[in-house]
């Protein structure tokens, strides 16, 4: 059960939130075990529930995630107790999912938990890396700047994935239209056509004959079209989330002409970018490997840092596996990696290479765009035709039998 309450220390300092219990006589006693006298404790309402349901099947954005951090920061360095902190920014949020989050890491707090420890307990919400850093923070004593360079991190990364699925938005609407559109075409236009070719008894060609067949099949099997189209995406989802699924779509990604330029920029940019922030923060190198490979998603990618994690164990240089790896890391990143170690300025070099191959990826996304609109209109420009053509052939053929 979902209870709300309020309660106080014997020193004056009060606090409130929700919490799960079985009855209002547990939650007394959790209470009661933290130091607080409860002085409400009342059932939350259907709203509140609302909120239960949330915390089951909640979502928390990359902009919740960067406001979380980086005002967490700043009231850190102000001076303000973590507890007061986390209060605050439970009440600030509009996410009810986010909030319950926040109040569970502020009531671990009051525990006396390490806030890294407390954020485990929520692996959908906070990254490995993010955690990592935290706890690397709370370490050195330098929390709220571990937590400043988490929210830089995970802006720039942010920024990164929507300026790529900027790019994709254009197509993919268009793509999505030109089905819509083509679905009416066949379901309501093409059987007033076939009606006129039958009554004057029209030869039709291959062509049109085909689009008829198409016709038919979806308006007189409209259900098992419908099932059909519905199973193939939920295999196609559940394929690719498959390991093989993965392997598979990266290696296709990999070897698209258009989309293998950017696939290597992005990864390029989010390998760069979290050994920056991790080996800045004071993460040792192999565990920094160790959670930039969790964090890229492509098997080809992995396999390097896999490979470079064993080369660090072994004593060899963490840049000879980037060398190695031309064919999907850039000769660039191996080489000023090779710099970064030698002048032990490697969160320097890869803070820099990050920044470049982000502003890459930004212009390779602007070209994509506009590499695939005239192929887009050329798509569509062959499809009309061959619909039109299809369609109007056996008119022509009705007229000139007249």
């Amino acid at each position: 059960m979902l209870y709300k309450y309020q309660a106080k220390k014997i020193t004056g300092e009060e606090t409130s939130g929700t919490m799960e219990a079985p009855s209002k006589t547990d939650l007394a006693v959790k209470l009661r075990e933290q130091g607080y006298i409860p002085t409400l404790v009342k059932e939350k309402n259907e709203k509140s529930h609302s909120a239960s349901f949330l915390s089951r099947f909640g979502f928390v954005s990359g902009a919740d995630k960067i406001m979380f951090a980086k005002n967490l920061g700043v009231m850190l360095s102000a001076g303000l107790p973590i507890t007061r902190a986390l209060e605050i920014l439970s009440r600030q949020t509009n996410n009810k999912y986010f909030g319950q989050t926040i109040i569970s890491l502020m009531n671990d707090a009051k525990k006396g938990d390490f806030l890294s420890g407390a954020m485990k307990k929520f692996p959908k919400i906070f990254s490995k890396l993010f955690i990592a850093m935290v706890k690397t923070g709370e370490e050195s004593g330098q929390l709220s700047e571990s937590l400043n360079l988490a929210g830089l991190q995970i802006e720039k990364d942010y920024i990164l994935m929507r300026k790529v699925k900027g790019a994709m938005m254009y197509p993919a609407i268009i793509l999505a239209a030109m089905v819509l559109i083509g679905v009416f075409m066949f379901i309501y236009v093409v059987p007033t056509l076939v009606a006129t070719f039958k009554e004057l008894n029209v030869d039709l060609p291959l062509s049109t004959q085909v689009i008829i067949f198409i016709s038919d099949s979806i308006t007189k099997h409209t259900y098992l079209f419908i099932i059909f189209f519905l199973a193939v995406i939920f295999s196609a989802g559940w394929f690719l989330r498959t390991e093989k699924g993965k392997i598979f779509l990266g290696n296709v990604f990999l070897k698209t002409p258009l989309i293998s330029p950017i696939v290597k920029k992005i990864n390029s940019a989010r390998t760069s970018r979290t050994l920056a922030s991790l080996i800045s923060s004071g993460v040792n190198v192999v565990e920094a490997l160790s959670i930039t490979r969790d964090v890229l998603q492509n098997n080809k990618y992995k396999e390097v840092l896999t490979r470079a994690m064993d080369d660090v164990q072994k004593g060899v240089p963490v840049s000879n596996s980037f060398k190695e790896a031309t064919k999907i890391y850039p000769v660039l990143l191996g080489e000023m990696m090779a710099v970064g170690e030698e002048t032990g300025k490697m969160s320097e070099m890869m803070e820099k290479l990050a920044v470049f191959y982000e502003e890459e990826t930004a212009e390779a996304t602007k070209n994509m765009a506009t590499v695939i609109e005239p192929i887009l209109m050329i798509f569509i420009g062959a499809a009309v035709g061959f619909f039109s053509l299809s369609m109007i052939k056996p008119m022509y053929s009705m007229m000139n039998g007249i």
